[in-house]
């Protein structure tokens, strides 16, 4: 599993992502809180609740306060 930590303009880690093996790509926030995921099989992005957030890797958008 890769780990990338994602900072803010000042350098403060705001969160990561985990890649599994398979590509799947799953958020955390700075606490370590499931923020959604992307799978790459079907190109499609779920928030932490399992909704459907779009089409493409827009975990991004789910780091937002």
């Amino acid at each position: 599993m890769a780990r990338e930590y994602i900072k803010d303009y000042a350098g403060k880690v705001i969160g990561y992502y985990d890649t599994d093996a398979r590509g799947e790509i799953t958020l955390r926030d700075f606490y370590g809180r499931l923020k959604g995921r992307y799978d790459p099989k079907t190109n499609t992005t779920k928030d932490f609740y399992g909704r459907f957030v779009g089409k493409g890797n827009l975990l991004m958008l789910l780091l937002r306060d």
